[in-house]
């Protein structure tokens, strides 16, 4: 048969036509993306369980700097993904696209089951964390190489015309992989009950991960090789060095630079903003139950996650840049309004007392630290600075700063119109010391009573259809960044370094600007005293990608990936 020239070759919006998907290679794509969609359960069960591993694997420290050092453990496996990225990148632009799925599932399951059985602090001391730090290293080492890989072969498989909105299904396995560990956890929490759960029911969602690891690997032998990377193959095409070839020549490494800089970081920080800032915000800032808040995020996802599909299938047509753009622009512009919302229909008496009695704390600089401290010794005792401060964190109540140099080592608080002193208490030792820091803390927990600051949030309390809204909001901004970004990276690089060239910034992004947003937003909130204030990391990186994004990122949706 002679091949059709002319219009009759080129797609609907003046491309090479591309081979159409047959039925097949579309079960082989929805196989591709349940088994990534187990990936991602496995990763983000830590996330979930954040408070609780704080208590199991960092007791030894105080309790701000443990759930610090929690959600660190947290970014160290996002730290690591680059670096995955590298590895397997490199395999599957010479290997193929099938046999580094296999190897990045069963290292995920591995690790993921082996959180489950690990010891506690309380059992093995300081090798429990060391161990889950290692652990979850593992894990980002896997997950670098399966984005790139999945995002690829199910790219290479898609028409033309139909790259976002294939790749969209991609898109929204994070997020239903979430979905299952929040179902699993849920599920979990109202059969053991609560204490049980936080004793030891928090091991059973890892121990379950074996069983998704058997049903994914099943899934992934079923795969057929990328037909573009087949073909590249047997004409002998395929890159021997892609590393070199992808960050090595200026031409390929700008490209890198523009969708690292002009793309996926503002997209990571406002995924994890959406979906994981806000899941401790509420838990840790708010004083919302675990449970509640698990459910409240899931009922939130079951919502927005469809939007994944729509905004990819809208790139298709009007282009995958717009609406990125749009959807970091009202990120950077609402996150205050939102999160300031969040508190008010999440506890409203802690939004009230804020208003009615705000809270702040007089002391000379000089003598007051910040809240976090990396070593795990500093007991924040030795100023009354520090015991003022180290007393409002734990007790997650926001407060103002009053600069007073030259006033010593005391502090004072005022809490609406009451002012309650706290001396220095290096000048006490021993008994007498704990003594003073606990008669001060019972003295502002009565004043803070009395003021209507709640200890936590009164579940009945809760506007939940409120709280719901503004979480969707939340991940219809996650859908408008995340849904098209697949498309848009694997359109930006040729076949022969595709995997490797996409992999490394996507990763560097999620991994680093977006996985270490918790922390980085927590120690922000612990260094200023506003429990508002760490929005200003995600608000600066979405602002500022949007203006790269703007000037310099191609787009990219017409282009033909067969090259």
């Amino acid at each position: 048969m002679t091949p059709p020239t002319g219009e009759a070759a080129l797609g609907a919006v003046g491309l090479p036509k591309h081979h159409e998907a047959t039925q097949s290679e579309k079960k082989v794509i929805l196989a591709s993306s349940l088994g990534t969609v187990f990936e991602w359960y496995d990763f983000y069960l830590y996330g979930l369980l954040a408070t609780i591993i704080t208590a199991q694997f960092f007791s030894g420290v105080n309790e701000t700097t443990g759930f610090i050092f929690a959600l660190a453990a947290f970014a160290a496996g996002f730290a690591v993904r680059p670096f995955g990225a590298l590895v397997f990148g490199r395999l599957g632009d010479m290997v193929g696209r099938k046999y580094t799925f296999l190897v990045t599932m069963g290292l995920m399951g591995i690790a993921t089951f082996s959180v489950g059985i690990l010891p506690s602090y309380a059992a093995i001391g300081v090798a429990a964390p060391i161990l889950l730090v290692l652990l979850r290293m593992a894990q980002g080492l896997a997950l670098g190489g399966e984005y790139g890989g999945a995002a690829t072969y199910v790219a290479e498989h898609a028409p033309n015309t139909k790259r976002g909105l294939y790749t969209s299904f991609i898109q929204t396995t994070a997020t239903l992989g979430l979905f299952l560990a929040l179902l699993v956890v849920i599920g979990t929490r109202l059969i053991v009950g609560e204490d049980a759960f936080k004793d030891w029911g928090w091991r059973v969602p890892f121990l379950v991960s074996v069983l998704l690891l058997g049903v994914s690997l099943w899934i992934r032998m079923q795969l057929e090789e990328s037909p573009v990377f087949k073909k590249m193959k047997e004409e002998g095409t395929t890159s021997k060095k892609p590393l070199t070839e992808a960050f090595g020549q200026w031409a390929n490494l700008k490209v890198v630079l523009i969708a690292l800089f002009g793309a996926v970081t503002g997209q990571a920080v406002v995924w994890y903003t959406g979906q994981f800032y806000a899941l401790f915000y509420l838990e840790k800032m708010m004083g919302v139950d675990g449970a509640t808040t698990n459910v409240l995020i899931a009922i939130a996802l079951a919502i927005a996650t469809p939007f994944f599909v729509v905004f990819g299938w809208l790139s298709d047509r009007i282009g995958r840049k717009p609406i990125i753009l749009a959807g970091l622009l009202l990120a950077a512009a609402t996150y205050f309004p939102l999160f300031n919302a969040l508190e008010r229909y999440a506890n409203p008496a802690m939004a009230q007392a804020r208003v009615t009695a705000p809270v702040t704390v007089t002391a000379d600089p000089a003598h007051c630290s910040v809240q976090f401290d990396p070593v795990g010794k500093n007991k924040f005792d030795t100023t009354g600075c520090d015991v003022a401060k180290s007393f409002l964190a734990k007790a997650g109540i926001s407060y103002a700063n009053v600069e007073a140099p030259g006033t010593g080592k005391g502090a004072t608080i005022s809490i609406g119109g009451q002012a309650l002193s706290m001396g220095d208490p290096s000048l006490l030792a021993g008994d007498d010391r704990k003594a003073a820091i606990t008669a001060f803390a019972d003295e502002a927990k009565a004043a803070l009573k009395a003021a209507g600051y709640p200890a936590k949030a009164d579940p009945a309390a809760v506007n939940k259809p409120m709280v719901v809204l503004i979480l969707t909001i939340l991940v219809l901004y996650v859908t408008m960044v995340y849904g098209p970004i697949a498309a848009l990276l694997v359109e930006l690089f040729p076949t022969r370094i595709r995997y490797s060239a996409m992999s490394l910034p996507y990763h560097i992004g999620n991994g680093w600007f977006g996985g270490f947003l918790p922390t980085i937003a927590f120690a922000m909130v612990a260094a200023s005293g506003d429990i508002t204030f760490g929005l200003w990391y995600p608000i600066g990186v979405a602002a500022l990608t949007f203006v790269i994004g703007l000037l310099f990122l191609p787009e990219t949706f017409r282009r033909n990936i067969d090259d």
